[in-house]
């Protein structure tokens, strides 16, 4: 029996072709779930907002309120301005800024609404 020899050529297309595939469902994936971010973005920024400035406790220790599986969102604090930004690298990002009158209001959502059939 004669072994065959595979090709480099043949080697690299299919390769190339499986990171493509790869790529796209990695799209896929991160449009499916961006609605859901945009949802938990939003959520993180009021409650820790509110935590901070309202509860008056460090930003750190605010993340003990959130719902499990918010593990991937991220916090910052502006205290100049009283705004808490949470986000998700390259995927989504919410504020809410405290209000002394109304208490921790959300930014309004300047994106594109996604509508999920």
């Amino acid at each position: 029996m004669k072994a065959r020899r595979i090709g480099i050529g043949r080697i690299t297309i299919g390769i190339g072709v499986l990171l493509l595939a790869l790529l796209a469902a990695g799209f896929l994936y991160v449009r499916s779930i961006t609605p859901q971010l945009e949802l938990g973005t939003g959520y993180a920024a009021r409650v820790a907002c509110a935590c901070r400035y309202i509860g008056n406790r460090d930003l750190q220790s605010c993340r003990a309120d959130f719902e499990p599986g918010m593990e991937p969102i991220r916090l910052s604090d502006d205290p100049a301005t009283k705004t808490v930004t949470a986000w998700v690298p390259l995927i989504a990002s919410r504020k809410a800024r405290y209000d002394p009158v109304l208490g921790c209001q959300p930014e309004p959502f300047r994106g594109t609404p996604l509508v999920v059939h």
